[in-house]
């Protein structure tokens, strides 16, 4: 996977099914430092904190007792293990003292092992490291006006998203962006109990706007070793990719938005009057890692008290088990304060299950393309091919011909064909390729360092060519010289370049960027004006909302294709293309609490003794207890259904919520190949806003072979008016 950064991710989409893990040893990858008797950061996860819900209205000295009581509590706990509290007292780096409990601690394999097996401990993992995964999009997604001003009838209608608050985990924020300007904005809403670190920045600085921002690097420095402090304490985004994805979630709209000229509108995020604050947790990558789940948890911890809404999340890692993971305990906490949590799906695809981010209680962004291209022609023997470029250079004289080379067959002396082949720096001869257009095959080293190679050897401009393995995606990117993926305009910061490449010592305002990290913060955007429109909406309802009226077709009414030109399906596209307008009014929601949660992890046969280190409310009355038959995890009231290893016959229970006027649903079934799918009951009346009612879906093999390697189909119900979608997929197997 390449990238215009040394970035991977996980999956190229779906929000629409459950992937289910059996619990295995929660000290993965312990085994090499247990041989060595060498120390590595772990998570020390306990649950959550009975005194969570009182933090809001305790006063600062009680708050601050209340911290300190849970680190004396944690210290004691390693203290039992390492037999001394002031080795316990330098061992741990972070106490997480507000909503989640636990901490971080530099410990050797023999000591992990032996905590986890302490009463009150849930699971032990290492501090494991992740990956980090406008102008147009807005209009695309039918908000905006043209060039993207803000005059939409949607976006007036919940009031651009006004005083809900976003945060944001990524690498920071260049808080001088104008897509953070104060301007018309009130104080400061009353709920934000956040702060606006400087660390060693003096210069950063919060507004009405940027209501907050704070870094955790702790998680970083125990795996990577010592920082510059100048460089790694502070909030400010050296990066580009948080200001990004945060201008995009909640930016203030900035007229005149560009890259190189490139995209001119209105740049604007999707709650635009929306208040944002900045969770630093990501820095220079590190054998591939970014973002550490010490830091990952540290952030939650501190969102969760500060008073955020809504969470945009764009980085993740492979799918792990869910209290082996801090995105997944992290988000767990965050939901059961009624805050939104959206994370991003990943690049990885197109293999199945590469998916990340896929815990039931995150909404999952995938990435898809819009009606939106820069384009850049290259023209040879009577053939005239369309790329994409945002370069800002062009041949010279314009009206020329150049010869064109493939770049493996002009490796420099010593350089291996494939190195010129992938066009990496050094690898061409300048005697081969000096005023020629080269052609360079895409992969492995980043898009743009393709380029420079070309320029640094002396080529006049390059033609970068797909591979079978990238099908027939394009990207545009800022290239260094003349040359030829989704693009969203958003802003960016000027401690780096557009490319992030140490070569390219060009600055610019906005930047495009593709993918899901940049899909996860237009959903966190949306979800945002969902949440100031329908502020009595839970994040389940409004994940429902979004899912249930997503578009499962094109913007042109045609099927949906992958990157290679094929019709896709669900484990694709998931849900389908989020309908900002639609999702306003869906009719009925398929809605969840924390119990259901709860107990949807007592079905995959969780721990009671683990079970019971969580409330079983919010407001900590009680430990948790596991129902003597819990629920199916298929019955977890998902807005799709899923159905593995099904022989004969299965049965599968929802219940829907009326959040909209009276009125009568039907039911309308597309059933999976070789499925035969009925509903009871097919007609449900409502009589009031709020009623629930519950319903059984029944699926009876008709022919297995037809889907013993997935099928799909659909549930709609539907009053004439709205029409509410769920997505459903059946595995067959043989009896």
């Amino acid at each position: 996977m390449d990238s215009t950064k040394p970035r991977s991710m996980a999956a190229a989409a779906s929000v629409v099914f459950l992937l289910v893990f059996s619990m295995s040893s929660l000290l993965v990858g312990a085994a090499a430092a247990a041989a060595t008797g060498e120390k590595q950061s772990y998570v020390v996860y306990l649950g959550e904190h009975a005194h969570g819900e009182r933090l809001g209205v305790a006063a600062a000295a009680d708050v601050e007792a209340l911290a300190r009581q849970a680190e004396d509590s944690h210290c004691e706990l390693l203290a039992g293990v390492l037999g001394d509290k002031e080795k316990a007292r330098e061992a741990i780096f972070y106490s997480y003292t507000s909503h989640i409990n636990g901490f971080a601690a530099n410990l050797d394999a023999a000591a992990a092992d032996e905590i986890a097996g302490q009463p009150g401990v849930v699971s032990v993992f290492p501090n494991r490291g992740h990956k980090l995964h406008t102008t147009r999009s807005w209009q695309f997604l039918g908000l905006a006006g043209a060039g993207g001003a803000t005059a939409g009838a949607a976006w007036k209608k919940a009031r651009f998203g006004e005083d809900t608050i976003i945060g944001n985990l990524d690498t920071g924020v260049w808080p001088e962006s104008q897509s953070f300007r104060d301007d018309g904005l009130g104080p400061v809403p009353s709920r934000w109990r956040g702060e606006c670190q400087k660390g060693q920045d003096d210069a950063f600085s919060c507004n009405r706007k940027l209501i907050g921002a704070r870094f955790f690097n702790k998680g970083y420095a125990s795996a990577v070793g010592k920082l510059n402090t100048s460089l790694f304490d502070t909030p400010r985004d050296s990066d580009g990719h948080g200001t990004h994805t945060l201008s995009t979630a909640g930016g203030s709209p900035v007229a005149g938005a560009s890259v190189f000229g490139y995209g001119n509108g209105t740049a604007s995020g999707g709650s635009p009057r929306a208040r944002v604050a900045a969770y630093r947790v990501c820095y220079t990558p590190v054998n591939g890692s970014e973002c550490f789940d010490a830091d990952i948890l540290a952030a939650f911890d501190a969102a969760i008290h500060d008073g955020v809404h809504v969470l945009s999340v764009s980085l993740g890692g492979d799918a792990s088990d869910y209290f082996a993971d801090g995105l997944a305990i992290g988000s767990f906490h965050a939901v059961r304060r009624g805050i939104a949590v959206v994370c991003s799906a990943g690049n990885s695809g197109p293999t199945p299950g590469t998916v990340s981010n896929v815990a039931p209680w995150i909404f999952t962004a995938g990435a898809s393309t819009m009606d939106r291209e820069f384009p850049s022609y290259v023209v040879f023997n009577d053939t005239k091919l369309k790329g994409q470029s945002l370069s800002a250079s062009a041949l010279s004289p314009a009206a020329s011909s150049f010869p064109m080379i493939d770049s493996s067959q002009a490796a420099a002396p010593n350089r291996t064909q494939n190195e010129s082949q992938l066009c990496f720096m050094g690898s061409l001869d300048p005697e081969k390729v000096k005023g020629k257009i080269v052609v360079c095959l895409r992969g492995v080293n980043p898009r743009v360092e393709k380029g420079e190679a070309v320029r640094e050897a002396g080529g006049a401009g390059m033609v970068l060519a797909n591979d079978v393995t990238t099908g027939n995606e394009i990207i545009a990117d800022a290239h260094v010289l003349p040359a030829t993926h989704i693009n969203v305009v958003a802003a960016w910061t000027r401690a780096n370049s557009p490319t992030d490449l140490a070569f390219d010592k060009r600055r610019v305002a906005f930047n495009s960027e593709s993918g899901t990290s940049m899909s996860c913060p237009h959903v966190a955007g949306i979800v945002g004006l969902l949440r100031t429109l329908r502020p009595d909406w839970s994040p389940a309802a409004i994940r429902s909302a979004l899912m249930t009226t997503a578009i499962e077709v094109d913007n042109e009414r045609h099927a949906i294709l992958n990157s290679s030109f094929v019709a896709a399906n669900p484990f694709s596209f998931g849900a389908g293309h989020v309908s900002p307008i639609r999702a306003m009014n869906p009719g009925l929601v398929y809605d969840l609490a924390a119990g259901d949660y709860l107990n949807f992890l007592c079905s995959l046969r969780y721990n009671a003794t683990v079970m019971a280190m969580f409330n079983a409310d919010a407001g900590g009355a009680a430990p948790y207890r596991c129902p003597a038959s819990p629920p199916k995890a298929q019955d977890l009231n998902y807005p799709s259904i899923t159905v593995v290893n099904l022989t004969s016959l299965a049965t599968v229970k929802r219940t829907v919520k009326n959040v909209g006027k009276p009125g009568v649903y039907t039911a309308y079934v597309t059933s999976p190949a070789g499925v035969r799918v009925t509903v009871n009951p097919d007609r449900m009346a409502f009589l009031v806003k709020g009623e629930k009612k519950t319903f059984q879906v029944r699926f009876e093999v008709t022919n297995a072979a037809l889907a013993m390697d997935y099928a799909f189909g659909a549930l709609v119900w539907t009053n004439g008016k709205q029409f509410v979608r769920s997505p459903l997929v059946v595995k067959t197997t043989m009896a």
